[in-house]
C-alpha cells in the first residue's frame, strides 16, 4: 500500500485549500480498491518561514531548524502528493512555493497529482507546479483537477463542489496510486 499525502497549499487567513483537500480526502477514502491510505497534510502546521535554513536542500539532509526536521520527515514518509493550489497571481500561492523549496530529496521519484481552484480553475497555479515538480524529480501526472470560485464556491467562499468533480478527482487518484507504485521501486 502506498501513502499519499493530500497537502493543503494554502495558509491564508480565510483559505479555501482546506475544504477543498477535505473534499479530496472524502472522495479518497471511499475508494474500494485497497491500493493506498490518505492524509490531509496542512502546510500551515508546521510554521515554515521563508527559507531559513543555510545550506540549500538539494546538497543533502543538512537540517538546523526543528521545522524543517519535522517538515522532512512527513514527506519522507509519504509516497505521493495531491496538491490542493489556490491561484494567486497567476500562480499557486507564495506558501506551497516555499514549502516545496525547504526540502529537495524527500520529493524525489514520487508521484504528484494536482486540484486547483480560482477564477480559471487554477490552471496556471497548477502549470507552474508542474515546472516546480520536474526540477524536484517529482513524476506529475497528466490528470488534474479545477475548481472554478464562480460555479465551485457559493458567493465565491463556501466550497460546493459540482458533482461532476469526483470523476476528475477519482481519474486523477487513480493515476497518482499507479505512479506512486511505480516510483516506489525506484526508491526501493
Amino acid at each position: 500500500m502506498v501513502k499519499i499525502g493530500i497537502v493543503v497549499g494554502s495558509t491564508r487567513p480565510g483559505r479555501k485549500a482546506e475544504a477543498v483537500a477535505k473534499w479530496v480526502h472524502e472522495i479518497a477514502a471511499k475508494r474500494a480498491d485497497g491500493a493506498a491510505s490518505y492524509e490531509i497534510v496542512d502546510i500551515a502546521t508546521f510554521d515554515l518561514p521563508l527559507l531559513d535554513e543555510p545550506t540549500p536542500p538539494s546538497m543533502g539532509k543538512n537540517y538546523t531548524k526543528e521545522h524543517t526536521k519535522a517538515w522532512s520527515k512527513k514527506i519522507d514518509e509519504l509516497d505521493g502528493f495531491v496538491f490542493v493550489t489556490p491561484e494567486y497571481n497567476h500562480s499557486t500561492s507564495g506558501a506551497l512555493k516555499n514549502a516545496l523549496d525547504f526540502i529537495y530529496l524527500e520529493w524525489n521519484n514520487k508521484a504528484c497529482g494536482f486540484v486547483g481552484y480560482g477564477s480559471v480553475g487554477g490552471t496556471r497555479a497548477i502549470e507552474h507546479l508542474r515546472l516546480i515538480a520536474g526540477e524536484l524529480q517529482l513524476a506529475d501526472v497528466r490528470a488534474q483537477v479545477g475548481l472554478s470560485l464562480f460555479t465551485d464556491f457559493e458567493n465565491y467562499t463556501t466550497f460546493k463542489p459540482s458533482p461532476h468533480h469526483t470523476k476528475s478527482v477519482d481519474t486523477m487518484l487513480d493515476q497518482v496510486v499507479a505512479w506512486s507504485k511505480a516510483m516506489k521501486t525506484l526508491r526501493g
